[in-house]
């Protein structure tokens, strides 16, 4: 924390070789580095650019040669996912993650309480996420002294989501 350098590595893993070899270290491929005295923040869109490009391309397909089998095929590549810190989380969906409305699976209906004494937020809405008979929904008393009534929110739909941008 008390670092005045930030540098943010985007890592590329394969998941087209078995686990034992595909995870280890020397498997990974460091794509690029994102230097700085701070976060990249809204400018990460501008780093990740050209590595965006180079997967899109990948997408489509690039003639490769096969040295074991000699001949040539169509070499694919697609982004599965990502997996990255909640700071870094909330630049690459565009989600605020901080503040009442953090949590970007409740989106609008998440539950926060202001807790005074910290100057933070809480957030202990989570549990309907559990079934109806989970223990979590019950006992009170270890949450914010009031039942868990309510279901799982509805997943919000990619329309309403372009609606609100």
């Amino acid at each position: 924390m008390s670092s005045a350098y930030s540098i943010w590595p985007v890592i590329l893993v394969p998941y087209n070789m078995p686990p034992w070899s595909g995870m280890k270290q020397s498997s990974f491929i460091l794509s690029m580095i994102i230097p700085g005295e701070k976060s990249p923040a809204n400018d990460i869109d501008i780093y990740l650019k050209p590595l965006i490009h180079e997967l899109q391309y990948l997408c489509q397909g690039v003639q490769c040669y096969d040295a074991v089998s000699g001949e040539n095929f169509m070499m694919r590549a697609a982004l599965l996912w990502t997996i990255n810190d909640f700071p870094a989380y909330g630049m690459l969906s565009g989600w605020n993650t901080k503040g009442r409305f953090a949590c970007s699976c409740c989106a609008h209906n998440t539950e926060s309480l202001w807790l005074y004494k910290s100057k933070k937020f809480a957030y202990l809405g989570h549990r309907c996420w559990h079934s109806s008979s989970h223990l979590f929904r019950k006992p009170k008393q270890y949450f914010d002294n009031i039942y868990e009534l309510r279901s799982v929110p509805s997943r919000i739909s990619g329309s309403k989501i372009c609606t609100e941008l």
